[in-house]
């Protein structure tokens, strides 16, 4: 993660505050690094772009595209955008009227005011890259993630692809990284912080332990930066282009887009503060989808917390370990004859004290980590969570089937059966806690902790669930539970 902080509104910014864009920089990126800390997200490495090491990775990369004869130097005009920081088409500008009232030109996407701008700067031959990167996507169908954006930049490769202006005026720009033997210019900010993606990873000597099997995460406003210009200037530079761009799109308030015009910005520590960490992070990634706008309203996130979390997830916790029901705080064993195997639960009948749901659940249960691992790894964690929420919901369906709170511990067969039911569902509740682990971490934990879970034993690719039910040993079968971990997850009254 990192900031990237050169750049033309990085200056005006500075200016207009009275301060440099050195100590805006300091400030803004101290900024990003405490939310993220504060929503409990973790990073190998932060990365800025005014940093030493960035820089002369920037200046290296020059050099290749310089050898390369990818650059030339020409006069260029156009309609720039500061807040974008780069010129934009005619077809992609509407008419409008500035708060004085006098007629400006706006970016369609953004809003933004742009400007005429007129300057000698160097050129990057983008227009020779066109082939090579419609060989690069044809033999690579998933190297942009969701289709929808990889089929957005094959249609850019048909139209008009002009060369980039890559540099801009130093008397203009300050705030950026000269250009290597040519002092008059500044780097344009978006090739600079492009090659932050190669710098962390040490280059230009040691990037090859990493270049290219690198995934990057990107906002759909940003696409054609990372899908176009950064992979036709990697293969200029003579360097492959990144494994895979997965791209998300944006949250819309109330069916809007944000803006602090309309002054519906979402403020993530105050979500944090309301929701909490593992409140927060579940909603969004439980309805965030990666290939469409989704709508964010307060309403929406204590129903869906409320409902999955602390009820589903935190009910079933309750109900399984408490002393009423399971009063020696163990992890009870289960009875082969209470739940036969059966060969296909598809055609399970019932036998013994199971009915076909519970065989369905079991199957269910037994291939959800399989199933959460794909989507975790084809960045659809919304499907990995609503595939978790269904089991919780059957887990808790199995419960109430069974009214276990109605069985007769005095009678030796009831007992079986009673304990046969809280051993189900404590390793359903467990493998549910250990896939739950990169989203809500804290929960987690104390879902796991509870259920007597040690540090070593929380990990994925050793993750069995219901070993007994294939006639293995289980090791958490007699175990005395974790002491009361409190409630699993407090429910969220109206904001």
């Amino acid at each position: 993660s990192g900031t990237d902080e050169h750049g033309l509104k990085i200056q005006q910014a500075a200016a207009a505050a009275g301060t440099s864009p050195a100590e805006l920089c300091e400030r803004v990126s101290g900024l990003f690094r405490q939310a993220l800390t504060q929503a409990g997200v973790a990073y190998t490495d932060f990365t800025r772009t005014s940093e030493p090491r960035h820089q002369r990775a920037v200046r290296h990369f020059w050099g290749a595209l310089r050898d390369g004869g990818v650059l030339y130097k020409g006069a260029y005009e156009g309609w720039y955008c500061t807040p974008e920081e780069s010129f934009l088409p005619e077809s992609q500008l509407a008419e409008r009227t500035d708060a004085q009232g006098r007629p400006c030109k706006v970016s369609l996407e953004t809003g933004h005011e742009v400007h005429w701008t007129k300057e000698e700067n160097y050129m990057f031959r983008l227009s020779a890259f066109r082939d090579p990167l419609r060989n690069w996507l044809r033999d690579n169908p998933r190297a942009i993630f969701p289709d929808p954006f990889y089929q957005r930049v094959l249609r850019w490769l048909d139209e008009d692809l002009p060369d980039l202006s890559v540099s801009r005026e130093r008397s203009r720009l300050q705030w950026g990284i000269p250009v290597p033997s040519d002092p008059t210019q500044t780097i344009y900010v978006w090739v600079d912080a492009l090659v932050n993606y190669l710098s962390v990873v040490g280059y230009p000597e040691s990037h090859g332990t990493w270049w290219p099997a690198v995934h990057h995460i990107v906002g759909k406003d940003i696409l054609k930066f990372h899908a176009l210009y950064w992979p036709a200037l990697l293969l200029a530079a003579g360097l492959e282009p990144p494994e895979r761009i997965l791209v998300h799109s944006h949250w819309t308030v109330r069916g809007q887009k944000m803006s602090k015009s309309l002054g519906n910005v979402v403020d993530p520590s105050v979500c944090v503060r309301q929701y909490s960490v593992d409140g927060f992070r579940y909603f969004l990634l439980r309805q965030g989808v990666p290939e469409r706008d989704c709508d964010y309203y307060d309403e929406k996130v204590v129903k869906l917390v409320n409902s999955e979390l602390a009820d589903a997830l935190g009910g079933l916790l309750n109900r399984t370990t408490a002393p009423s029901i399971n009063p020696s705080n163990t992890y009870p064993r289960f009875s082969e004859p209470c739940f036969p195997k059966v060969l296909d639960s598809r055609e399970a009948k019932g036998t013994g004290r199971a009915c076909a749901e519970d065989y369905q659940l079991v199957a269910a249960v037994a291939s959800l980590p399989a199933q959460v691992d794909s989507y975790f790894e084809s960045f659809q964690i919304y499907k990995a969570l609503e595939c978790i929420a269904q089991c919780v919901r059957q887990t808790n369906g199995f419960f109430q089937r069974h009214r276990p709170w109605k069985l007769d511990r005095r009678d030796a067969v009831e007992q079986l059966w009673l304990d046969t039911i809280l051993h189900i569902t404590l390793e359903c509740l467990r493998v549910y806690g250990t896939l739950l682990q990169p989203v809500v971490p804290h929960m987690a934990d104390k879902l796991l902790s509870r259920l007597a879970v040690g540090p070593g034993e929380r990990g994925l690719s050793g993750l069995i669930f219901l070993a007994r039910y294939d006639g293995k040993p289980c090791p958490f079968e007699g175990r005395q539970l974790g002491p009361d971990t409190g409630i699993l997850f407090h429910r969220l009254g109206k904001s």
